[in-house]
């Protein structure tokens, strides 16, 4: 059984997978999770919330690609 190797590589998503973790993060904001970004209090724009995880590389979500090309 051939194991693949995990290649991390961070902020090299389409556009498609972005939308995706985006939106999933920012339904988990909506049903309560705790944000991982310093917020003002009341803020509830939750896409802007997730947006910012993602773009401070924190937000706790993997892609793995199972036939990536090379």
């Amino acid at each position: 059984m051939v194991v693949p190797q995990i290649k991390v590589i961070l902020m090299d998503l389409t556009k498609y997978e972005r939308a995706r973790i985006i939106g999933a993060r920012a339904l988990q904001l909506y049903f309560g999770a705790p944000p991982l970004v310093a917020t003002a209090e009341g803020e509830s724009d939750y896409i802007k919330l997730a947006e910012t995880e993602l773009e401070e590389g924190i937000i706790p979500l993997v892609v793995v690609r199972e036939n990536s090309p090379e």
